[in-house]
């Protein structure tokens, strides 16, 4: 009996976090990251960036400079796409990252 116990608490506790482990959350959403290779610094507008990746998920300042970001973070995929534009909403720079393999090419 004394093993029983020990046992039907483990169980229960196992059975009580898989709805948690299988709704684990994601953010940002899904981009065509196949289109990085057509932005251009010095070029590209932020239009076209629009235009090419939709609204950006999130938006901000950095160094000054107005940023737009494209992200979808999951526990199997991590991409990432920040680009940086100048006074003149033109592509001053930008960087991508990703955990998907076929992505290193890009």
């Amino acid at each position: 009996m004394r093993i029983l116990r020990p046992l039907t608490t483990l169980m229960l506790l196992v059975v009580l976090s898989l709805p948690v482990i299988s709704c684990m959350p994601s953010m940002g959403r899904p981009f065509p990251v196949q289109q990085v290779r057509q932005i251009e610094i010095e070029k590209t507008t932020m239009a076209q960036i629009r235009q090419m990746f939709g609204d950006p998920w999130r938006t901000g300042l950095d160094n000054g400079k107005r940023t737009w970001t494209y992200g979808e973070y999951s526990m199997t995929v991590t991409r990432d796409l920040v680009i940086r534009f100048d006074d003149l909403n033109v592509v001053k720079s930008y960087s991508f990252s990703s955990s998907v393999a076929e992505d290193e090419n890009l």
